[in-house]
């Protein structure tokens, strides 16, 4: 086991950064998926542990210039309690209300969920739904250099992202979705929140004379990473809302993904979780935005 050398627990961005641009070093933030990972060998500590906890400005939700920003020190709690988020973005609400317990949410952060980059992280779900990016940042020369990447970019395979070294996601941003808006998240598990997502479903737009608008689908727990469903949505664009458009949104969806057979499901099994979700969570949309 790597035995820690330094700790540094940095006030602002620019300490953070400059602590990470060094070279290899542990980021903590709430530590929920790391203390784990690091018992099971899953992932080992290096020398250096950079515990962002209290950086000023890397918690809170914030509305400006027709944008949310959502800090990557957010908890899961916050989110799920955030009157802002409630009123433009409920769906981020409700797959707060479907993650784990009150004691994890209570330390889980939305940075801590993305970066862990789990094929089944939850607040990904709602957040591709929602054309959210990242905001990310590092030290360059003599100053903080920010960049944002569109956040179904960000993931390169399990556990990997487009981080670079020294880089540390800051926020995820996304428009402020229209009146209309509607969005719904559905996840399977054997209980209902504490277990990892054996399957995950998000389904949004804006629902006119009986059709999707801006139709948006996403999946987790059935590729490599969390992914959106470019068929599935093309399938829905301003389609009329019958049955047959379920059965259609069902088969395409089940057609689209490439789970794996693991210990938690057979690649079948997800399969047919995932249209049957789909189309559950298609009329429930639906029917909200009636």
């Amino acid at each position: 086991m790597t035995v820690i050398e330094a700790y540094v627990a940095p006030a602002t961005v620019d300490e953070a950064i400059r602590a990470l641009s060094g070279g290899d070093a542990t980021v903590f933030a709430g530590g929920t998926d790391l203390m784990l990972q690091a018992r099971s060998g899953a992932k080992m500590f290096t020398p250096v542990l950079v515990n962002l906890r209290r950086v000023e400005g890397l918690r809170g939700v914030a509305e400006a210039d027709g944008e949310i920003r959502i800090g990557a020190l957010t908890t899961v709690t916050d989110v799920l309690n955030d009157p802002l988020l409630h009123r433009s973005a409920a769906v981020l609400c409700e797959t707060a209300d479907k993650f784990a317990c009150g004691q994890v949410r209570n330390n889980a952060t939305v940075g801590g969920n993305i970066c862990n980059a789990s094929p089944a992280g939850d607040m990904i779900i709602p957040l591709l739904l929602l054309d959210a990016e990242a905001e990310l940042v590092s030290w360059v020369d003599s100053g903080a250099r920010r960049r944002r990447l569109p956040l179904r970019a960000f993931f390169d395979g399990p556990g990997r992202t487009k981080l670079r070294p020294g880089e540390i996601l800051a926020a995820v941003t996304f428009r402020t979705p229209p009146a209309d808006f509607v969005a719904g998240f559905m996840k399977f598990g054997t209980r209902p929140a504490m277990d990892i997502s054996v399957v995950s479903v998000g389904i949004g737009g804006r629902v006119k004379d009986g059709a999707l608008k801006d139709a948006r689908v996403a999946f987790g727990a059935v590729a490599p990473v969390p992914m959106r469903g470019p068929e599935t949505e093309a399938l829905l664009e301003g389609r009329v809302f019958d049955e047959a458009t379920v059965s259609a949104a069902a088969a395409a969806a089940a057609s689209e993904i490439s789970p794996i057979d693991d210990v938690r499901a057979s690649a079948w099994y997800r399969r047919e979780l995932i249209a049957t979700l789909t189309g559950r969570l298609l009329r429930d949309v639906v029917q909200t935005g009636n």
